[in-house]
């Protein structure tokens, strides 16, 4: 069985780095539509635009909105179904660093600005979409009526070494690595796969700027391929857990760190 995808696709912060990345390596492996949400419109509608130049056969809706605002993910949702009919995989990608902070100088609205994003966006984000996949007819023994794959980090399944001050992040993380084990073991069932997939530095246009400033000294050192990941390798690893390939593969929170965690 080639490593292939169909239907609609669901990918929030797909306006930009590895959500971005995502929504071109879905296309060029047989989705059909895209719908993208994230909280920039210019990024996303540039991502639109060249979707359209690579892969004009794949219809593609956007949503301008902000996951951690339940009214925004159900929109985006309602709007995805209204057009396509239905969601068949969801990649909850959207996410911030936040602002490096040691725990003793950190901020309680730094800390729920992280959370809000990072945790309670996916929750919502999985909320709406479990609500929406359980109205849907199955596809059969290795699509079932959805599958959904989170975003979760590394530090989703260890905590940094020597680049302290992301207690709020990692604690996010790990959260998602959690309550994506717990959702897919009370909806599998029902046909409904999901896992979550844990990255390892990317070379995207935020983990570049701490990277270059030194920030992830010297814990970049223990990865152990001694470079960044490219996107398109996490996006890759996110097409496998989406498609047919892995399915049997159920609350599994899959690591591409490049040897970090080894």
């Amino acid at each position: 069985m080639a490593c292939k995808v169909s239907g609609t696709a669901f990918i929030t912060g797909g306006g930009n780095g590895i959500g971005k990345t995502t929504a071109f390596t879905l296309a060029q492996n047989g989705i059909e539509a895209l719908s993208l949400l994230d909280v920039n419109e210019v990024l996303l509608q540039r991502t639109k635009n060249e979707l359209a130049t690579s892969h004009p056969n794949v219809a593609v809706e956007l949503t301008v909105g902000d996951v951690s605002k339940e009214v925004c993910v159900d929109e985006a949702v309602r709007r995805t179904v209204e057009r396509f009919g239905r969601i068949d995989i969801s990649v909850h990608c959207a996410g911030i660093v936040g602002q490096p902070t040691a725990t003793h100088e950190l901020t309680a609205a730094e800390w729920q600005r992280v959370i809000d994003i990072n945790q309670t966006g996916v929750l919502l984000c999985q909320k709406a979409v479990i609500r929406q996949m359980l109205t849907q007819e199955s596809r059969g023994l290795r699509l079932g009526r959805g599958t959904i794959v989170n975003m979760a980090s590394m530090f989703g399944v260890v905590a940094p070494g020597g680049w302290s001050g992301l207690s709020a992040y990692t604690a996010s993380k790990h959260a998602v690595v959690a309550f994506s084990k717990m959702d897919a073991k009370a909806y599998i069932q029902q046909e409904i796969r999901i896992n979550a997939i844990c990255p390892g530095y990317t070379d995207t246009d935020l983990i570049r700027t701490y990277w270059d400033a030194g920030f992830m000294e010297p814990d970049s050192q223990r990865v152990a391929i001694g470079r960044r990941a490219q996107p398109e390798e996490i996006a890759d690893a996110l097409l496998f857990l989406a498609s047919p390939m892995s399915s049997y593969m159920v609350g599994s929170a899959l690591v591409v760190d490049g040897g970090y965690t080894a």
